[in-house]
């Protein structure tokens, strides 16, 4: 049994932990898809001591209302020491001595800010299942699908290339709802009409059914639960990555230990819980949406007026595992990202421009082929 080794640091006095090998002393890393520590100098392995069970049931959820007006108890508050890259934008956690490093999302080089921050603690977690092995050979099945890639490219990233395991910040929100609406709902009706039409050049008239739309007023009511709206809190990732990288399996959940961020970077939030809230509300009007048009029924529907009610709302700070990879190749820099939990893999296109040119060539050379065979063809004829 061991317990880590908390050392309060000059500037902040936050507790930064630390995770002594048994064995050898070395700090432990945590080990992606098992509950345990291990050192990567001697390869003792450690149990996390009381890891909890996965589900988002026993995590904690916090008032919306209280986190709004930024109002939360003190101990759902602590401050930390960041890094903000200039480049994309990500505000990375710092701890012990480090004044300066790469940032994992763009290997843009950056320098410890000299400020803290006070944030929400994360309630929970997913912690890492793929290792740093497994999203690098997801990485190149994902560049070796893509064909006018640089070959070079996928070598380049297969070689061993390290890859930065970080927590991304997410907040989830959870709420009542109830909908008022007022629309219109459209059932199709048909017509028949006479036309007249050509046939083997003779004039005739012919029936065709009309599709025609009768509307009528309709209004009713809605309900809706939301549990666990999922929003990015930060920017150095575009909304086009977090989409790719979804869906994620938040029954993997677990309350948030420091034992799980060993041995990774974790990324503060820059979308504070102000602005993520409008954007978790603006998805539940689309889901809202969804069941009003439902519930008008018909074949078509209008929608004049929503009027949503929310309520019991809730929300969490969780962080989502993934793995990053920024590489140079011939001058060129590309950015990577892999789902540490699912093996889902976004990343910048990269285009091979003797291969796009190699396409275009052999697309002339086919059409070139069908026309002379064409005029063979014809010319064989008389």
């Amino acid at each position: 049994m061991f317990t880590p080794i908390p050392a309060a640091t000059a500037k902040t006095g936050r507790a930064e932990h630390h995770y002594p090998c048994e064995s050898c002393g070395a700090d432990l890393r945590f080990a992606p898809g098992q509950e345990r520590l291990v050192c990567d100098y001697c390869g003792h392995v450690q149990d996390i001591p009381h890891a909890t069970g996965r589900g988002t049931s026993g995590l904690r959820e916090l008032p919306l209302a209280a986190g709004l007006r930024a109002d939360l108890p003190e101990p759902e508050i602590e401050e930390h020491r960041t890094l903000s890259c200039p480049n994309c934008g990500a505000s990375i956690e710092i701890t012990g001595a480090s004044h300066a490093t790469d940032c994992p999302f763009c290997a843009t080089p950056v320098v410890t800010d000299t400020g803290t921050r006070r944030l929400i603690k994360p309630q929970g977690l997913v912690p890492f299942t793929l290792t740093e092995a497994e999203a690098r050979a997801a990485l190149g099945r994902w560049l070796g699908r893509l064909w006018f890639a640089p070959s070079g490219l996928a070598q380049y990233a297969r070689r061993g290339r390290k890859m930065t395991g970080v927590y991304a910040p997410f907040w989830t929100f959870d709420a009542a709802s109830r909908t008022e609406y007022t629309g219109q709902r459209g059932d199709y009706y048909y017509e028949t009409r006479q036309v007249r039409v050509n046939v083997n050049g003779r004039s005739e008239m012919r029936s065709e059914q009309v599709r025609k739309i009768r509307w009528h007023r309709v209004s009713g009511r809605v309900t809706r639960a939301f549990d666990d709206v999922l929003i990015y809190a930060a920017r150095s990732l575009p909304p086009g990555y977090v989409q790719a990288l979804q869906p994620w399996d938040l029954s993997g959940l677990t309350a948030y230990r420091p034992d799980y961020l060993a041995g990774f970077s974790a990324e503060g939030y820059t979308v504070d819980l102000q602005e993520g809230h409008p954007l978790a509300r603006a998805e539940m009007i689309r889901v809202i949406q969804s069941d009003v048009r439902r519930d008008i029924g018909g074949d078509e529907q209008r929608i004049d007026r929503m009027a949503p009610e929310f309520s019991a709302e809730t929300f969490k700070h969780i962080l989502l595992p993934v793995w990053t990879a920024a590489y140079k190749y011939r001058g060129r820099s590309f950015r990577f990202v892999v789902n540490a939990q699912t093996g889902q893999v976004r990343g910048d296109r990269p285009w091979s421009a003797w291969k796009i040119a190699l396409a275009v060539v052999l697309v002339l050379a086919l059409i070139a082929a069908g026309v002379y065979l064409g005029e063979v063809s014809g010319q064989g004829g008389y």
